[in-house]
């Protein structure tokens, strides 16, 4: 059977390569293609982005034209919602024989809101299997039913399958599948490619999905898979891509499990060993009260890991306690911070701006925080209220939803909400201001002010696209380092 995935993302690098680097695949509908391709069936993907609609429904279209699918599956997050199913509308009034297919953490947590649109089907948690049982179901011309982790609409009504268990043992599942993705990425260099080693997430932080996500079905929500399967994959892109130079190990926090991480470490240890041009890692690490990784970064350091991502989110630690249910102290983070430099991974720092109940004097301390780090880099969004998550919940409460909600589907490079403790606008100037805040005085100005105008610019989605299309074809210098000139010489 011939089935057509669609994903959609708000920064894209142009129409036709929407991704910049392949590090930037979805795994999720990977793994559900892999499991699909190894029983015989054929998929196709297409990248889309709603700031080009025209063009994404010329595209959907032609590409069912050329690859005429019976099944079309759809992934989303709340800010890509609207537009998939803009998307999906059309193929129904246009194609009513093709089956549509909705899943991801939108549709997951959202289902009676979702199963109302134009789709014929929802997926509830995790869709491989799932996907492969409908595919069978449509190969035999029957109506589908009873297939557990589905809601499926029919004539008398929708049928609201129960979920099946988490999957027990993730290292079954094929290697996903990243060869569908590559016409959809530039040309590249310089390759990074990202590695799944776990699902599931312990932690409920409060504007994460996770915890309605691990209550949707019995059995352990948080699996790793083994170092052995780990590495066999590492070793397969290494020989399928000889010019890879980097690989993000993507887990929610590596620090679980410290024997784990050891026989991780010690295996990638000698496959680096092996190889002429050893490749480098990163991954993430989530704080907890009185954390010490001293042997484990000791051991990824050996294992050439290069860079860790951490998420403080906030620098309050009542913010942290009483709103993001993230119990860890500035000290803890200040700690682990250093233990990560002594062993030479560079740090990457997350940070949220915009939280309901955030002042700005807890957001002066996540400035402080960041300036203790002195981080490598950091990841700044601005907070946005996801459906069915706690914060959306507390969100809808206060009435925020209800006024002073501005919708934008540019995701975390807006502020979206009007809070009474910290004024959108205000968030907006320390969201674009914030390297300026962090580094003033540690790093120079021409250093610091091409970050501030890239803040700017992320608002700004199909801008930021044409620049970096400019940037890449050698059009134009890049204009950090032309702003950085600039800087240089007024110094």
């Amino acid at each position: 059977m011939n089935v057509l995935f669609v994903y959609s993302q708000d920064q894209t690098y142009s129409k036709q390569k929407p991704l910049e680097f392949p590090e930037y695949i979805q795994l999720g509908i990977s793994y559900i293609s892999a499991v699909l391709t190894q029983h015989g069936h054929r998929t196709r993907l297409v990248v889309l982005s709603p700031h080009h609609k025209k063009h994404g429904l010329r595209l959907l279209e032609q590409r069912v034209c050329e690859f005429p699918p019976q099944l079309i599956c759809y992934t989303a997050v709340s800010t890509q919602y609207e537009f998939i199913a803009e998307l999906a509308g059309s193929i129904a009034e246009r194609h009513p024989g093709i089956y549509q297919l909705i899943g991801g953490p939108h549709a997951s947590v959202n289902p009676e809101d979702v199963i109302a649109g134009p789709f014929d089907a929802l997926c509830v948690g995790e869709g491989e299997f799932p996907t492969l049982e409908l595919v069978a179901c449509l190969e035999t011309g029957a109506a589908p039913s009873g297939i557990a982790n589905l809601w499926i609409k029919g004539e008398r009504g929708v049928e609201k399958n129960s979920t099946r268990p988490f999957l027990k043992n993730i290292n079954d599942l094929p290697h996903p599948d990243r060869e569908m993705w590559m016409d959809w990425i530039r040309p590249f260099r310089k390759l990074r490619f990202s590695v799944l080693l776990g699902r599931g997430c312990p932690f409920e932080c409060t504007y994460c999905s996770n915890h309605v996500l691990k209550r949707l079905a019995e059995g352990s929500y948080v699996r790793f898979r083994s170092p052995d399967r780990i590495l066999i994959e590492v070793q397969d892109l290494a020989e399928r891509y000889p010019d890879v130079e980097e690989m993000y190990l993507e887990i929610e926090t590596i620090g679980l499990d410290r024997e784990w991480i050891l026989e991780l470490c010690k295996k990638l240890q000698e496959f680096n060993d092996s190889r002429p041009n050893p490749i480098a890692f990163g991954t993430n690490i989530r704080v907890t009260p009185n954390c010490d990784f001293e042997k484990s970064f000791a051991a990824m350091a050996m294992a050439n890991f290069k860079f860790i991502n951490i998420g403080l989110e906030s620098g309050s630690e009542r913010v942290r306690r009483e709103i993001l249910q993230r119990r860890y102290s500035n000290e803890d983070v200040l700690r682990t911070v250093a233990q990560a430099k002594a062993n030479g991974l560079r740090v990457q720092i997350y940070n949220l701006i915009g939280i309901p109940g955030e002042t700005i004097a807890d957001f002066n301390m996540t400035v402080w925080v960041n300036r203790a780090c002195c981080p490598d880099g950091h990841q700044t969004s601005i907070f946005y209220p996801y459906p069915g998550t706690r914060l959306y919940s507390l969100c809808k409460s206060r009435g925020l939803l209800d006024s002073g909600f501005r919708k934008n589907d540019i995701e975390r490079c807006n502020a979206v909400l009007e809070l009474p403790e910290f004024p959108r606008s205000e968030i907006e100037k320390q969201y674009i201001w914030f390297d300026y805040s962090v580094f003033k005085g540690i790093l120079p100005s021409y250093r610091i002010i091409p970050r501030v105008v890239r803040a700017k610019m992320r608002g700004y989605p199909r801008l930021m696209s044409f620049i970096r299309r400019m940037i890449r074809n050698g059009a134009v210098m890049s204009f950090e380092k032309f702003i950085g000139d600039k800087c240089r010489r007024t110094a």
